[in-house]
């Protein structure tokens, strides 16, 4: 049996900030049922016991993030949040002491993605707030990204931007370096005990009007990875926000079914020769991390 080390489970496609660098869905706003979840977590358990509450949309925009939380321990499933953090003082509630709750990772780009953000001050001390006593207190694990680097970080703008950021953390963090002069592509910083901080170039989503890429190639969709937007549908990763890769939907087919249906192993089959045979996949530029050969 495939075991996959990743399942990213859309709960909402609803997201409280316009960011400039994530394309606003074209799909029905919507949120995911408690009902619903349970049998999307029933139906790949067989495959994974980790799963990624994100795809689209803020997670912590749900209502219910709490009584999602409580049925993913029920189920023996660890949870992996992405958020932009902007939610925090309404949820700390429910999410601090749910042990379910393995990681969050806060998208602090999004202050600077977002035309509308006021007090960036007190945005990144809020959620550096949360996560010390995340971290500390009930032994979340914590990534802050800042995922707007460009490719030599060249803009005095993005570079004033990223050093504001960068000057809170050192301060709150009380660290005696500059985080620029530890920076190592791909590799997180540790700023505290179970706090680390990522950097990374600006994020594209991969879009059907971009260029195509070369055809030949390797992803790990379907192969460590899958994920199910908020409606049911089955896609190959965290990277097809709209859909377009449509394997089937959980709600109507066994899960079991919809990686063994005919589209999923052209793709899979696909990957395992070096050969690339969806559209999208073709045009998405994270795929060219794992190289062509």
């Amino acid at each position: 049996m495939r075991a996959l080390k990743k399942f990213y489970i859309e709960i909402t496609s609803v997201c409280n900030l316009a960011c400039s660098f994530c394309p606003e869905t074209k799909r029905q706003a919507q949120f995911l049922q408690p009902e619903r979840f349970s049998h999307i977590l029933d139906e790949i358990k067989p495959y994974t016991d980790s799963i990624y509450l994100h795809v689209k949309g803020e997670p912590l925009l749900h209502p219910k993030i709490d009584q999602l939380l409580d049925i993913s321990q029920q189920k023996g499933f660890k949870v992996n949040i992405t958020s932009n953090g902007t939610l925090l003082h309404k949820n700390r509630h429910k999410l601090l002491g749910k042990p379910a709750l393995r990681q969050m990772n806060f998208s602090l780009h999004s202050f600077d993605g977002h035309a509308g953000s006021t007090d960036k001050e007190g945005y990144v001390t809020g959620v550096l707030a949360f996560a010390k006593e995340a971290a500390q207190e009930h032994g979340v694990l914590i990534s802050l990204r800042l995922w707007n680097l460009t490719e030599d970080n060249a803009t005095n703008v993005q570079r004033r931007r990223n050093r504001e950021v960068l000057s809170i953390l050192e301060r709150e963090f009380g660290l005696d370096y500059k985080i620029e002069e530890r920076f190592e592509r791909g590799k997180g910083l540790k700023l505290a005990e179970r706090i680390y901080l990522n950097q990374d170039h600006e994020f594209r989503w991969p879009k059907l009007t971009e260029r195509e890429y070369e055809g030949k190639g390797f992803c790990h969709a379907l192969r460590n990875q899958a994920g199910v937007l908020v409606d049911g549908t089955v896609v190959p990763c965290c990277l097809d926000g709209e859909g377009v890769i449509n394997l089937g939907n959980i709600h109507d087919k066994p899960f079991g079914e919809i990686l063994e249906g005919e589209r999923a192993r052209r793709l899979y089959d696909g990957f395992s020769r070096r050969e690339v045979v969806e559209e999208l996949c073709r045009k998405c530029g994270y795929r060219q991390r794992f190289g062509t050969s």
